[in-house]
């Protein structure tokens, strides 16, 4: 039999084939589509003379069918992993690293581009064009095309270690987070958990073979609502330790040792390549274009947000010490006395809002926002095979009803699944020969299960996520480029989040709530006075919210712009660096670093900033829909043609500017977090 991953792709819209994968297919698949992306390449370098198109041009087509698998592959590896495929993940991974290393330090290669280059003032190219050019001249230079034999050999290995230390920092997390279970006998220890969650317990108990009892894992699902719920402190605290000492025990899953390793060969690599760290190298191709913009970017944002985070810890300290006489706040207490105070001052809870948010109304209610914004429609088909039963395939069609994307959604937490939310892409938008070849798209999300009683009811943050993941979602299924390299998502990583966080926004607007926002049994739309409630309590803790961000922010800074062999103990050094952020008493057991996945297994590297960074460009843009209207069509159009339909093609702030017709202004987000009074 044919490997299906080799053939032409016969499903609709030549969709992955997940109907026919086996694991057995990748291996033979990516080794073979190897061949096919090498054969590409020197047919490049057998052209006569170098030009934009036959080396350029050429350059970005080549290997696509390498692309596609490799996507297709390392989603899995994500979304629906096991043993054999995290396996095969060892193997495949370094076979690309070697492909890749093989492309970039092709000296012949370089040349054609760099002849090209140097000509580019006489080439008159598009913008698009000028931008491709420079991006893979930077390319090549930023991945050791001017290095010796020697130090491009030392470069190749340290890709090799780079690859695998990845891998082995999320498998360490993922198993760490499916070992742990803690299951209860007593319902009277269950005091303050709504019934909904109750009910989920127990589900997982069953599931894990103990029947009448209920179970609390580490997924995010489980893991928030008793901590933010649970009367019982002792459970709070266990649960706590257990998230917060992920792969940090000493034992075969820590990720110590990993860490070093990564911030060391980072570092190696940096220095080899010339730059004085791994953050230098990172930052010169993003908005903030170096580690002293970002430290004071950062720093500026701590002086605002210290003084009103220490007063919000203070309250709730205050708040529990009265209500239950509580002599000192620990970590585990605060969401809880967080909830409570918060229902206080606002009369506002989750469990109020959950049954307004049914996960089938709040998808309807994303495809109807972005189809009163970008005229876009969906369908579910269910010809487009999908890689987990949970997983639903839609059409999404422009407003004129053409075909313009492929967008699955997966919602639920799974063994094989990591944790948190994403958006992600099988394959991206490009043009060639006058064809547009438009994305498949999909977003991954660890949402509430539905119980046996009641469907998947969403909390109003799990709301704002799937408004974010989808924001990422409309960057990719909006494409609109001739270079795949250049479209989607495929932008500066502090730009990134830009349409991400201000799809946000419309969740706390009237207008919007009212095309999705109806109680499950009754149909009755959400009320005018809760809506002003979540939004009167939108800013709430915003200043602690605010320094959380800061300090991973800081931390990754920390592990990336400095000699990483000054760090010989990585509890220490993250107990030292987090020191002039922290809010709360330190625990001493407990770790953020050995499961930052962002900054060791992502790709936020140096990156972690660009969560604030983009917040600064979110609101500020918002602002003009709030001045124009949020459903205001022209403001809609500009914000899709500017923002979501350019990509990469120019460089951000050219395109931000060209939508808010000015660079963009601190005060908005300022006023929005109560960090400063409008």
């Amino acid at each position: 039999m044919t490997n299906p991953l080799l053939a032409e792709f016969t499903s609709p819209f030549e969709t992955a084939p997940f109907n026919l994968l086996k694991n057995e297919y990748f291996l033979p698949a990516v080794k073979e589509a190897i061949q096919f992306a090498k054969s590409d390449i020197e047919k490049i370098k057998s052209e006569s003379l170098p030009t934009f198109e036959n080396t350029l041009e050429a350059l970005d087509r080549s290997g696509k069918k390498l692309s596609l698998i490799s996507a297709i592959f390392f989603n899995l590896n994500s979304a629906e992993t096991n043993d054999e495929i995290q396996k095969l993940a060892r193997e495949i991974s370094p076979l690309l690293t070697e492909y890749s290393n093989d492309i970039l330090l092709d000296q012949e290669l370089f040349q054609r581009v760099s002849s090209v280059f140097a000509d580019k003032e006489n080439l008159n190219l598009t913008s698009e064009q000028t931008t491709l050019l420079e991006k893979t001249y930077k390319s090549f230079v930023r991945n050791g095309a001017k290095l010796n034999k020697e130090d491009a050999s030392k470069l190749r290995k340290i890709d090799q270690e780079l690859a695998q230390l990845g891998l082995k920092f999320g498998e360490n997390v993922l198993a760490e987070t499916n070992k742990f279970v803690h299951f209860v006998d007593n319902e009277s220890e269950l005091e303050g958990l709504p019934d909904g969650i109750k009910e989920a317990a127990a589900q997982i108990a069953t599931e894990k073979g103990q029947a009448g009892k209920w179970a609390f894992t580490l997924d995010y699902p489980s893991y928030i609502p008793a901590m933010t719920y649970a009367k019982n402190r002792e459970l709070r605290r266990k649960l706590f330790i257990a998230y917060n000492t992920k792969s940090a025990k000493g034992d075969e899953l820590d990720n110590q040792d990993t860490i070093k390793n990564l911030i060391k060969l980072r570092h190696d690599r940096a220095k080899l390549l010339g730059y004085a760290s791994h953050a230098d190298f990172v930052l010169e191709e993003r908005m903030a274009k170096n580690p002293t913009i970002v430290l004071d970017f950062l720093e500026s944002l701590l002086k605002k947000a210290k003084p009103k985070a220490e007063k919000e810890v203070e309250e709730v300290s205050e708040f529990a010490r009265n209500l239950e006489g509580l002599d000192k706040l620990e970590r585990w207490d605060f969401a809880y006395y967080s909830e409570l105070l918060k229902k206080e001052k606002y009369s506002l809870d989750d469990e109020l809002l959950r049954p307004y948010f049914k996960l089938e109304n709040v998808i309807e209610g994303v495809f109807k926002t972005a189809g009163k914004l970008f005229g876009l429609t969906f369908q579910p088909n269910p010809e487009i095979p999908v890689y987990h039963p949970e997983v639903t395939a839609y059409e999404v069609k422009d407003r004129d009803g053409n075909h313009l994307s492929v967008f699955y959604a997966d919602f639920f937490p799974r063994p094989g699944k990591r944790n948190g939310a994403w958006m992600t892409s099988f394959r991206g938008q490009y043009t060639i020969n006058g064809h547009d070849n438009r994305p498949h798209i999909s977003i991954v999300c660890n949402f509430t299960k539905p119980t046996k009683s009641k469907p998947s009811l969403l909390t109003f943050n799990e709301v704002t996520t799937l408004f974010h993941e989808f924001g990422h979602a409309l960057h990719g299924m909006l494409a609109k480029g001739t270079y795949e390299s250049l479209t989607g998502t495929s932008v500066f990583w502090d730009f990134v989040e830009l349409p991400s966080q201000i799809f946000e926004n419309w969740c706390y607007e009237k207008e919007c709530l009212d095309l999705f926002a109806k109680h499950y049994l009754t149909d009755e739309k959400i009320p005018e006075e809760l809506v002003n409630k979540i939004k009167n309590a939108s800013n709430f803790q915003q200043g602690y919210m605010t320094m959380r961000q800061i300090s991973f922010a800081l931390l990754d800074m920390a592990y990336h712009s400095q000699d990483p062999s000054l760090i010989t103990n990585i509890r220490g050094f993250e107990e030292e660096i987090m020191s002039k952020t922290e809010l709360l008493p330190k625990v001493p057991q407990t770790m953020a670093s050995t499961s930052f996945s962002h900054i060791f297994q992502g790709g936020y590297s140096s990156g972690y900033y660009s969560y604030k960074w983009a917040e600064v460009l979110d609101a500020d843009a918002f602002e003009l829909f709030l001045e124009k209207g949020v459903f205001d069509q022209e403001t809609a159009n500009s914000f899709e043609k500017n923002i979501l339909s350019a990509g990469g093609k120019e460089h951000p702030s050219i395109l931000y500017k060209r939508f808010r017709g000015r660079d963009p202004k601190p005060e908005a987000l300022l006023k929005r977090s109560g960090l400063i009074i409008a």
